[in-house]
């Protein structure tokens, strides 16, 4: 087949337009259509699909990788199967959230118990479905990256991974910790993923960059975890520029706490609003996309091995599907690029 990358996006059913096939891809993307446990917006389960349509806009020059498309990326089929599982037990997710709001507890309501069990079925069910796509991804020798879908999609990825890597650490790009236990009673909360993922013996530390919104009982897990879980702030990181120290400096800081196999998460609200303004769980604030990509460079630069990378919470909006398009690119970029 003939391809001319300067051409428009062919609408082939694979990212960017690429010719690609899974054979030939050294990058696989696993789509997950889920955001069941969400509690302010949902709709993310839609993103997957929506950024495929609209990485049809996205050049894939690259000033600094080049052509590194050249090098295969293949996207899976989203499962319909599962996001038609998603919608059902969102019903149910929504009823049980409004019915807390309102005071009641599983003890009080027959109705909160029965859909907070199913609830938490379903997403222990989701959870297996991707450990499973993702090993049979990981025995092909594919460079895997997991796109959400709500932050709960990526750990089956990264129980997986320990069967291909002996530890890592995590490192997240996050406007929330994600450390409270069995949030809203739901175990696989997206709230609750990097703590589900710290009780995995593989994952060996866990470094929070653009952390701003977060409960007291998250900040004293961090603390109690002997320097398992490092947290930099939001607004300590922006202080700290105000009063002279640079983006480097800090950088070098946060690459101190990570060991040598990195695993990336990369939550779109860990960015400031304006890239994807209906993502599920806005925060004032955030960081700027060439900031977070210039740490992903310092990490590489000081001999990190990436294991391993989502990206989420993209909001169900042709901008935000766009925006989380090329921010994609420029992952996988940072990934297969020496």
């Amino acid at each position: 087949m003939n391809f001319n990358p300067n051409d428009l996006g062919l609408d082939n059913g694979n990212l960017f337009g690429l010719p690609s096939t899974f054979k030939d891809s050294e990058v696989v993307v696993l789509p997950v259509p889920w955001d069941v446990t969400v509690s302010y917006g949902d709709g993310t389960s839609e993103a997957p699909d929506l950024i495929r349509e609209e990485s049809l806009q996205v050049d894939l020059y690259d000033l600094e990788f080049k052509n590194f498309w050249q090098k295969g990326i293949f996207y899976l089929k989203s499962s319909p199967v599962l996001l038609e599982k998603c919608k059902k037990h969102r019903q149910y997710a929504v009823e049980a959230i409004k019915l807390q709001e309102k005071g009641r507890t599983i003890a009080d309501s027959f109705t909160l118990k029965t859909n907070t069990e199913q609830i938490n079925l379903a997403c222990e069910e989701m959870v297996d479905w991707v450990y499973k796509e993702c090993i049979k991804v990981l025995n092909e020798g594919k460079k895997l990256v997991l796109l959400g879908g709500d932050h709960s999609t990526p750990l089956g990825y990264i129980k997986a991974l320990g069967e291909k890597h002996k530890d890592f650490g995590i490192l997240q790009i996050d406007a929330h910790c994600d450390l409270r236990q069995a949030y809203e009673g739901f175990t696989y909360s997206h709230a609750s993923v990097m703590y589900n993922a710290l009780q995995l013996d593989h994952v060996k530390s866990l470094t929070q960059v653009g952390i701003r919104d977060f409960c007291e009982d998250e900040l004293d897990y961090a603390k109690s975890s002997k320097k398992k879980v490092n947290i930099f702030f939001d607004r300590t990181m922006r202080y700290e520029m105000i009063e002279g120290k640079t983006w480097k400096m800090i950088c070098d800081e946060i690459v101190k706490t990570l060991p040598r196999n990195i695993y990336i998460s990369f939550d779109i609200d860990g960015l400031q609003q304006k890239y994807c303004p209906n993502t599920g769980t806005p925060v004032a604030g955030g960081l700027e996309v060439d900031q977070v990509f210039y740490l992903f460079n310092q990490v590489k630069k000081a001999g990190k091995k990436i294991v391993g990378m989502d990206l989420n919470e993209v909001g169900k909006d042709v901008w935000d599907a766009n925006v989380g398009a090329r921010i994609l690119y420029r992952m996988i970029g940072e990934w297969i690029v020496d």
